[in-house]
């Protein structure tokens, strides 16, 4: 039987505003408040309203609909301030069981392609936002913009989930299809999910052309072609943003009422829907080695959108050049810039490829560039005098030292998890005593004792780990 796997992005840019030289070390606050209120809320009314609405009729209506969705952590923030009912929407949609909600970096950045521990922490701030907002972890994850490699891959697949979805890139698929469920090759416990490039692009960016030879589409013309894939092919991913139904794509070209048409004619067909999660229970047809990057973004389906030129390199360089000094400080406002500074819309601003029009506030890359970099040098100056007069070699080998005794702590519980369970298979029995000797602290738990306070500075700020509660920015 052939499945649909539908999934929607919901991602909002935070826009930065004109940041001069001069305001470097005077002005730490870098948002242009009214342009971020302005776009998230005429968003939220023209196509996350609408399209949530409909999304959670057709859960109603067809009890075998399935819709997955992943939200970026500094989208969620603006929503959470501008846009509540679109939260509303989310969790009567969570309620149905339905829907799940994926994973991904909570700045919607490239630290997948930078620093591993940062990665690690991003990802994990999304999957306890997700937690605490929707009652269920994530066990699929989607990096941004797709963005995937076997490293990235063996990474997400340490970090504990079943899969991850990414672009089902000619260079890497060669002649086998992206209708089956493949396996990441550097772990193949993680399954991978390809995004069915022309039957999303169909809707996502050719629906309302009216110079396409296929327009109008219909939706059983476009379930046909879904049923005529070849036999055998019965996993067909169809990946998109959220905002294709409103703003890519108009309201006026009926596209809402060609979502509500697919899931009956479907039915019709013996097409039926699945989740992320549920197909990557399912045994994968091998492996696809992905040696460097791909993404979902233009035509080469690459990073260099991001990473293409001398200056995005440059700011991509300089700002992960204090990654590891964020993660370990306890400042709330530092981990919220950082958040911000990270999001990729920031890179692909500064891209020179031809094509590419929207630039926000900016009148051409180079002054996306020189704004971004007058903001970044002001930031990077806050996060030095968090460290007083201490020297980068000082700084690097306190890093290195918790980043050493973060990783025997957990090579020690791996080493602990797996004598539990040769115990368990050893001796039940014992494995349930012990279990139950546990239970009975936690009825009375024993008072903790004081810790001793940090006599440096630099300790007691690397001592804590980055947290930061899902909030907007004050003004």
């Amino acid at each position: 039987m052939k499945k649909i796997c539908l999934y929607f992005e919901i991602h909002q840019i935070v826009h930065l505003k004109r940041y001069r030289f001069f305001d470097i070390g005077r002005d730490h606050y870098y948002y242009d408040d009214f342009e971020n209120e302005r776009s998230i809320t005429d968003i939220a009314e023209r196509s996350y309203v609408p399209a949530l609405q409909t999304l959670l009729q057709m859960c109603k209506d067809n009890s075998a609909f399935r819709v997955a969705f992943s939200l970026s952590g500094v989208g969620l923030e603006q929503l959470e301030f501008h846009a509540p009912q679109v939260i509303d929407l989310l969790q009567e949609l969570n309620s149905t069981g339905q829907v799940e909600f994926l994973c991904e970096p909570y700045s919607h950045g490239l630290s997948s392609l930078a620093n591993e521990e940062s990665f690690a922490a991003e990802v994990k701030h999304m999957s306890d936002t997700i937690k605490n907002m929707f009652g269920k972890r994530p066990k699929v994850f989607r990096n941004s913009s797709l963005i995937y490699n076997d490293d990235i891959g063996a990474q997400v697949a340490a970090m504990g989930f079943k899969g991850i979805l990414t672009e089902g890139a000619k260079q890497v698929l060669g002649w086998k299809s992206p209708h089956y469920i493949y396996n990441c090759a550097s772990d193949p416990r993680l399954k991978l999910l390809m995004r069915d490039i022309k039957l999303s692009e169909d809707i996502m960016e050719r629906f309302s052309h009216q110079d396409w030879s296929e327009f109008p589409l219909f939706a059983d013309k476009w379930l046909d072609w879904v049923a005529e894939t070849p036999e055998g092919e019965d996993v067909i991913n169809i990946f998109g943003e959220l905002v294709t139904f409103g703003i890519l794509q108009p309201l006026s070209s009926n596209i809402l009422e060609f979502l509500k048409a697919i899931p009956a004619l479907a039915k019709e067909r013996g097409i039926g829907f699945a989740l992320p999660s549920e197909l990557c229970s399912e045994k994968s047809v091998g492996s696809i080695d992905v040696p460097y990057n791909i993404s979902w973004v233009d035509e080469e389906r690459d990073t260099s959108c991001w990473l293409g030129n001398v200056m995005q390199r440059e700011a991509f360089n300089k700002l992960y050049s204090v990654a590891d000094r964020v993660r370990v400080c306890g400042d709330r406002r530092i981990q919220m810039d950082w958040d911000s500074l990270q999001a990729s819309n920031n890179f692909r601003f500064m891209t020179t490829k031809p094509g590419y029009q929207y630039r926000g506030i900016y009148d051409s890359p180079y002054d996306a560039f020189t704004n971004y970099m007058n903001i970044l040098g002001d930031f990077i100056s806050r996060v030095n005098n968090l460290y007083g007069g201490a020297d980068n070699e000082e700084i690097d080998g306190l890093i290195t030292v918790i980043k050493n005794q973060g990783d025997e702590l957990a090579a020690k519980d791996k080493e602990i998890e797996r004598l539990r369970k040769k115990l368990e298979k050893l001796n039940p029995s014992a494995v349930k005593e012990e279990s139950s000797e546990k239970e009975e602290p936690k009825k009375k738990p024993a008072k903790k004792a004081t810790p001793k306070k940090e006599s440096s500075k630099v300790a007691s700020s690397a001592g804590k780990p980055a947290s930061k509660k899902t909030s907007t920015k004050k003004k």
